[in-house]
């Protein structure tokens, strides 16, 4: 009998179908499942309504490279920064209400105040 590798891989995956939801440890399911509902609701800006005109997306670029250069999370880094008509929306967890008050000031600083709308949520 032949060895086949690629039949050993598909008993592996099939094997590993079967877990449940893991759980964190408050024994909240940790999945995205409520924020996913939240965001089909049409007026929520997702990164897909990021005007493709080129003064937004230099704000968002700007606002973007000020954010990864700074020192915070990996979830602060990845906020959704959404421009549209100059006004920019910013989305996502933060690790704590510092970086949160952190990435609104630099978009603050970039599209100017009173253009940013900020649906920041600081992490439990």
């Amino acid at each position: 009998m032949r060895f086949r590798p690629f039949s050993l891989l598909f008993v592996l995956l099939l094997c590993g179908c079967d877990k449940p939801a893991t759980t964190d440890s408050g024994g909240v399911k940790s999945d995205n499942t409520g924020v996913n509902v939240r965001d089909r609701d049409a007026d929520t800006k997702t990164p897909i309504d990021q005007n493709e005109n080129k003064v937004d997306i230099d704000i968002t670029a700007r606002i973007r490279k000020q954010v990864v250069d700074t020192q915070m999370s990996v979830d602060a880094q990845n906020v959704k920064i959404i421009t549209q008509d100059g006004k920019v929306t910013l989305r996502g967890p933060v690790k704590s209400a510092d970086e949160k008050k952190k990435i609104e000031d630099i978009a603050n600083s970039v599209a100017g105040a009173g253009k940013v709308d900020s649906q920041l949520e600081v992490a439990p």
